[in-house]
């Protein structure tokens, strides 16, 4: 019980942290390196204009709020407290959106890097990719990491906005790091891409390389 509290505890403030830090990088410009000859690709177009509405409403919100506050409450410990975090908040939504913005999925000579934001990062080595489609899909939940059974297997899901847009079909099983740990061994991993027609053509590029077989 104790051991689970703290993990969670953990998990919490590495995600706080990571927030501040895409944030702090998105504003100075200084995104993670990309290797000369890699190719990133975005996903964040899907929430970008939810994001962006949220993020209008709570900078409207938050001066109006104060202003009804300072006219209603005697205690002006209490606007404090309120007013700073609804600026918390305003800064949390938009460290959200550099956290997507910033950490792209990437093609490179190792293999396809996926990604979500900071807390889901793992590589999957073309040698181990069969194939790889292009094919929109909706997910009934909003989890941006989902893994679920099919007739084939189980299948990760890494979902920006509840859809994915890529299929990548693998030759076994595989296991991959998640933000709670290995994942169970899965056949397939869909993720989104904005482009998903560029990412697909990048990939069957590295892959054509690599026949099975091959030392590529």
């Amino acid at each position: 019980m104790w051991k689970q509290a703290v993990a969670m505890l953990r998990r919490v403030i590495a995600y706080e942290v990571g927030m501040w830090v895409s944030l702090g990088r998105w504003l100075l410009r200084r995104p993670p390196a990309v290797e000369p000859g890699a190719a990133a690709f975005s996903y964040v177009g899907v929430v970008k204009p939810i994001l962006f509405a949220f993020i209008a409403l709570s900078a409207i919100e938050i001066p109006i709020f104060d202003l009804i506050l300072r006219h209603t409450l005697p205690w002006p410990s209490v606007r404090h407290t309120v007013l700073a975090l609804g600026i918390w908040g305003l800064l949390w939504m938009i460290g959200l959106f550099a956290a997507l913005r910033i950490h792209p999925h990437v093609a490179d000579v190792e293999g396809l890097r996926v990604r979500n934001g900071f807390s889901v990062g793992f590589l999957v080595p073309w040698a181990a990719i069969a194939r790889v489609d292009a094919r929109y899909r909706s997910l009934p939940s909003g989890r941006s990491v989902q893994i679920e059974p099919d007739e084939a297997g189980m299948v990760l899901n890494v979902a920006t906005g509840k859809q994915t847009s890529v299929d990548v079909v693998l030759r076994e099983p595989l296991s991959v790091r998640l933000p709670n740990g290995p994942s169970r061994p899965v056949h397939e991993i869909r993720l989104y891409a904005d482009d998903p027609a560029a990412l697909v053509a990048r990939a069957r590029e590295h892959l054509a390389v690599r026949l099975p077989g091959s030392d590529g």
